[in-house]
């Protein structure tokens, strides 16, 4: 049995991304910017992973900066403009990194583009940041319909992916001003992530140093996990419409199997387009961290939202942007399947949950 259910906050190495970290440490350790001939062999690896890359993304290649995550380039992104319009449920690292103008979110904790229209056209700020798709909720956001609106007011847009990809098709994303994403949320290592700019962008110079990812970002560049991302989301990406439409039955599934057991379970943004693999729920009773430590002693692993912030009690972002009681969001919890979860594993942990609650009722004592 597979009983992780915490992919939106980090995945397992894919074997792929694996190996290639490892032939790359092997064969292509040295720094990419010193000049003998086997530095230079690791440059032009690197150079075809950023290429590579791109293509993925729709993007050209010379618009990548690798960095050491998506919290790294949101933060210097934001660092960057002065007047910035975000979501209400952006990531720490976004809502956290600037004071900025708020767009609200709708019942299903989706962004209406005509409210981003309107603030455009009554604030005018300079960047408008909406994520690809919800690290807690799941819900898609319509994010190309928000480029689109802001290239219509010449205004600049960035979409934090780190969520979206490995999970759906990204080859449109280069339509975007700006995308962040992370490697460890696609089955690469931690450390490593990327920021794409605009072509001609020339804002930002945000790790001063050597003369590194054109400039932009100093520091010897860490190929072997540039490596490792990039074969990973190669690796993925071929059955991404398979897994979506085999994972969305099963997560659909868990769902109709443990709100036979909670009749009053909410799941939040269910009747918005979410990611296959994404459940965000208010159980009708108990706190979350006490059903976060019943199922892990039943060997499963969930969360209470947001890994980057789950150190605050009652911190998920998506539901209080939805008006929730204090006392609701002490009952949410997240559930985030992966490609490899199976059948059984969605309802081992659906039946676990009913375990768990029955282990809660007598007050938190294993039997």
């Amino acid at each position: 049995m597979n009983g992780y259910f915490d992919h939106n906050a980090t995945t397992p190495l894919h074997p792929a991304a694996r190996e290639a970290w490892l032939r790359a440490s092997e064969k292509h350790w040295h720094n990419p910017s010193s000049l003998y001939r086997d530095a230079g062999i690791a440059s032009q690896q690197l150079e075809s992973a950023r290429e590579r890359l791109g293509t993925l993304l729709g993007a050209e290649a010379e618009r990548i900066v690798f960095t050491s995550g998506a919290t790294e380039s949101n933060n210097a992104l934001m660092a960057s403009f002065e007047r910035v319009a975000i979501s209400a449920i952006e990531h720490p690292s976004v809502r956290m990194a600037r004071k900025a103008l708020e767009l609200p979110v709708n019942a299903n904790g989706v962004v209406e583009p005509e409210a981003v229209k309107q603030m455009i056209e009554a604030k005018r700020p300079a960047l408008v940041s909406v994520m690809a798709a919800n690290n807690e909720s799941g819900a898609l956001q319509p994010w190309r319909e928000i480029a689109a609106i802001c290239r219509e007011h010449d205004v600049l847009f960035h979409t934090d992916a780190a969520q979206w990809l490995g999970k759906l098709d990204a080859a449109n994303l280069g339509e975007c001003d700006f995308i962040t994403g992370s490697a460890h949320k696609l089955g690469g290592t931690k450390g490593c992530g990327f920021l794409v700019l605009p072509a001609e962008d020339s804002r930002l110079n945000f790790m001063r140093g050597g003369p590194q990812e054109g400039g932009r970002r100093a520091g010897t560049e860490n190929y072997p996990a540039v490596e490792a991302m990039v074969t990973a989301l190669e690796a993925i990406t071929p059955r991404l419409d398979e897994v979506e439409r085999v994972q969305t039955q099963l997560r659909d599934d868990f769902i109709t199997a443990i709100r036979a057991r909670f009749e009053n379970l909410r799941v939040i943004s269910e009747s918005a387009s979410r990611l296959w693999n994404t459940v965000l729920m208010v159980m009708p009773a108990q706190q979350n961290l006490k059903w976060l430590t019943a199922l892990s002693r039943r060997g499963f692993s969930i969360s209470t939202g947001s890994a980057c912030s789950s150190g605050k009690e009652g911190s998920s972002v998506v539901v209080s942007a939805l008006g929730a009681s204090a006392e609701e969001l002490r009952r949410v919890v997240r559930i985030s399947g992966g490609w490899e979860t199976m059948a059984e594993d969605w309802l081992a942990l659906a039946a676990a949950f009913g375990d768990a609650f029955e282990e809660l009722s007598r007050g938190g004592r294993p039997q």
